[in-house]
């Protein structure tokens, strides 16, 4: 099995959802199923049809959680070297060419979030930022053309 990165923050969020579909969700969908259930003919009830396709969706999403979980390599952020960017840092990048300034949080494929702040470490300005220390330049090939940024800090 391999070993997942994962912050606190993110492993936490898994814990939640994965409790979340065991004691709620879990549990009203099989009461949706025993209501549809004694609703009479099962050939031709939508309801039942639907609860036993939500209850396959939860069952999967469980053991998906279970997995990610059982192989989480959980990192703490607040021990990271702040010599260099690495999965579970936030870096401060400044586009080279606008001066604009962006913050983003490395972060695995789970967690990643553009709208937060949080961007995959597989992602290709992921994979371009990892490694590089204050000062450095990292060049991306977007799909809007090439985009040149500074790396300003490591929070």
């Amino acid at each position: 099995m391999r070993q997942v990165p994962i912050t606190k923050q993110g492993y936490e969020t898994l814990k939640n959802e994965l409790s979340q579909l065991r004691s709620v969700e879990r549990p009203r969908n099989i009461k949706a199923i025993e209501e549809a259930r004694a609703h009479g003919d099962l050939s031709e009830n939508a309801e039942f049809d639907a609860a036993k396709e939500r209850q396959s969706f939860l069952d999967a999403r469980i053991n998906e959680l279970e997995y990610k979980l059982a192989n989480a390599d959980v990192i703490d952020p607040d021990q990271l070297s702040k010599e260099k960017a690495v999965f579970g840092c936030t870096v401060v990048l400044e586009n080279v060419d606008t001066g604009d300034e962006v913050t983003y949080q490395l972060v695995g494929p789970e967690e990643s979030n553009i709208k937060e702040g949080r961007i995959s470490v597989g992602s290709p300005l992921g994979r371009a930022i990892v490694g590089k220390q204050l000062g450095e330049e990292i060049v991306v090939d977007a799909p809007g053309g090439r985009r040149n940024y500074e790396l300003v800090d490591i929070v």
